[in-house]
């Protein structure tokens, strides 16, 4: 998909075309799945959601950024942590080769 798109398009562009390789490849994910907040017994509904959960296991971060940031860090650990799953990669798939551009994390 980045060997055929290249750099330069915008994050929801990515996250539509590996929505659709996983569909092809029948890897069961979802897309924008809600997440939820809690304080002190009490859920907060603030908006979170996951880019891509991947086979009930993998939490994944889209980005087409100049490059991977500490915030972008930040953001893909927040999100395991909310989620209480364990292992994530943030791809900016705005990296001129793709592997460049992916940092994966374990909680």
């Amino acid at each position: 998909m980045h060997k055929a798109l290249g750099p330069g398009l915008l994050e929801s562009a990515y996250e539509e075309c590996s929505c659709r390789e996983l569909y092809l490849r029948a890897i069961p994910f979802q897309r924008h799945r809600p997440l939820l907040a809690e304080y002190k017994g009490t859920e907060l509904n603030c908006g979170y959601r996951l880019d891509l959960l991947v086979a009930n296991t993998v939490v994944v971060e889209a980005k087409a950024v100049e490059s991977l940031e500490p915030i972008h860090e930040a953001q893909l650990l927040a999100h395991l942590k909310l989620s209480r799953w364990k292992l994530g990669p943030s791809i900016n798939f705005n990296a001129p080769v793709l592997k460049d551009g992916v940092r994966r994390r374990i909680l």
